[in-house]
């Protein structure tokens, strides 16, 4: 979900050697393309528009071409419908991690970092979370091989992803 610590992950995951790619970046591009704004409404009714019109799995196969290597992590999962593209795509290589935190903490990371496309508001950020569940992210983290729950410190966070990371890889 919004907030959960996804970034955190990601800076790990690449001090490890991992390729990163972002399925919110492809998105931000297309909106780019289109000339649209980069606000979270214009960028996630995009996502949704297409997610509509092409099926919730879109995101995903738009994303496989980008994943080029065997030490990837794939940023931005928003539904079941995802998973299961990266899994027929991937086989048994694929791991799947579920993010975790209470609303409360996710809400006010976002409010903190200030991110022109953060949700301000706890109306937005509900309306925002509303919208990511229809899309089956819920079913998604349900499927999830391995979660980290991100309530505490920092450094304990960072210490559960490289043990998510090891695991997984054999690193």
């Amino acid at each position: 979900m919004p907030g959960s610590g996804k970034e955190e992950f990601i800076k790990v995951a690449a001090e490890c050697g991992f390729e990163i790619v972002r399925m919110g970046d492809l998105v931000r591009e297309e909106a780019c393309r289109r000339g649209l704004d980069s606000d979270d409404k214009s960028v996630g009714g995009l996502a949704n528009e297409e997610r509509e019109k092409y099926g919730l799995g879109i995101w995903a196969t738009r994303t496989i071409p980008k994943v080029t290597g065997p030490r990837v992590v794939i940023d931005g999962i928003r539904g079941i419908a995802e998973v299961r593209v990266f899994r027929e795509a991937f086989s048994s290589d694929m791991v799947l991690v579920s993010i975790e935190a209470s609303s409360d903490a996710r809400y006010e990371r976002i409010r903190q970092r200030g991110r022109r496309d953060a949700t301000l508001t706890r109306e937005r950020f509900d309306r925002r979370d509303e919208r990511e569940k229809r899309w089956g992210i819920e079913q998604a983290m349900e499927e999830a091989d391995h979660v980290v729950g991100n309530e505490g410190a920092l450094e304990e966070f960072h210490a559960a992803v490289r043990k998510v990371l090891e695991g997984a890889v054999g690193m």
